[in-house]
């Protein structure tokens, strides 16, 4: 692709961004929903001015892998295992309560048994990066709120990680559950792997270059792309090894700052990421899925986080906290595209199986964007009283 090509695409989506951006501020209207409309706008299916958006994917997708290095940054190891103690039981019951529900509905909708078994698996989390976008900074780094709400994406992400593995297993010539446990033992190393490189080099190099800023904003997006390369490397996708990068840098004093510093360059990336969503979606091919999408949107919608405001109370937490963190977690995950991509590319599922899972996740996106912005403290709220950075 022609430097020149790729300017003008950045150009028309970044100029159509901003205009819609501006409109969804004067309607009062979440701004996710300006890029998800510009790309169905500018893209190949509607007026067709930006051609290369697979290349615009595969770029914003690098926003997908920092926000994790992001979120991973803000929990120390102690941290993380005492908030997977006090959150275990609401991702489980949120997890068991989605899968039922899709894998019922789809199974309900004539898809077959293995269709319906990776719609299931597909539609079983809630999005990292909507709930860390709409939650505000203070909210997220020092609030019980924002340390909840991380608890629960992240051990969805690592079980969702291990769902990616299981379908990337699908099908191995050395058998399925062989290779699945090749994935875990590799998992396991490589955290072990990345610990120990952290007592005996990390950390000096850390103390040598702590108090030069621009050498750690550099030095943090080196860590995290060069050990998400590794990972990936190793079949264990880009997205853990970013996380994992970040849980163990989050113990250093920096890693506050770092995380701080890269928070501009993650907020384009995702401007990309939600663009391409809308540039991808041809609804003239998804309209025979268009209606079970929004039926089962709907569903989701409504009860998923009546079910997680019953498993926070479970927990011990109050009415009002579980109410709101329930709403914040009320959506579908990004890893369900994941799923849905991975799936459709080893031809393990079907074309409208895959448009299921992309319609469903994405009018889950829409919905909640509006509810959260609506009703409770953002970053990009619609009101002065809820906008809360």
């Amino acid at each position: 692709m022609h430097m020149d090509s790729f300017i003008l695409d950045l150009s028309v989506l970044l100029v159509g961004a901003a205009i819609l951006s501006y409109f969804a501020v004067l309607l009062k209207q979440p701004i996710i929903i300006a890029y998800i409309l510009c790309g169905i706008i500018a893209g190949p299916w509607g007026f067709g001015w930006i051609k290369n958006v697979d290349f615009i994917d595969g770029i914003s997708h690098l926003g997908i892998t920092l926000l994790l290095f992001l979120a991973g940054l803000s929990l120390n190891p102690k941290e993380l295992v005492r908030l997977f103690q006090k959150t275990a039981i609401v991702t489980f019951i949120n997890c068991l309560f989605s899968f039922v529900i899709a894998f019922a509905f789809a199974y309900l909708f004539r898809f077959s048994l293995i269709d319906s078994l990776c719609i299931g698996l597909a539609l079983m989390f809630s999005s990292t990066i909507l709930v860390v976008k709409l939650l505000p900074t203070t909210t997220l780094h020092q609030g019980k709120m924002g340390s909840s709400c991380i608890g629960v994406l992240i051990l969805q992400d690592l079980i969702a990680i291990a769902v990616l593995a299981f379908i990337r297993s699908l099908g191995a010539e050395e058998g399925s559950v062989l290779s699945f446990s090749i994935l875990s033992v590799k998992l396991i190393f490589f955290i072990a792997g990345l610990f120990l490189f952290q007592l005996v080099v990390l950390k000096k190099v850390m103390a040598r270059v702590d108090r030069l800023q621009e050498v750690l904003f550099v030095f943090g997006l080196a860590w995290c792309f060069g050990i998400a390369s590794i990972s990936h490397s190793m079949g264990l996708f880009y997205e853990t090894g970013a996380f994992f990068a970040g849980v163990v840098l989050a113990e250093h004093k920096v890693s506050l700052f770092i995380s701080e510093s890269l928070k501009p360059l993650r907020d384009f990336f995702l401007v990309l990421f939600f663009f391409t969503l809308g540039a991808k979606l041809d609804l003239f091919i998804m309209k025979d899925i268009f209606v079970p999408a929004l039926i089962l949107a709907t569903v989701f919608v409504v009860f998923k986080p009546l079910v997680l405001k019953k498993a926070f109370i479970l927990s011990g937490e109050n009415d009002e906290f579980s109410r709101e963190a329930s709403i914040r977690l009320g959506q579908l995950s990004e890893f369900s595209l994941l799923v849905a991509l991975l799936a459709v590319e080893l031809s393990h599922i079907s074309t409208s199986a895959a448009q299921l899972i992309q319609l469903t996740t994405i009018f889950t996106f829409i919905a909640s964007s509006y509810i959260v912005v609506l009703k409770l403290p953002t970053p990009i709220g619609v009101s002065t009283q809820l906008r809360k950075d």
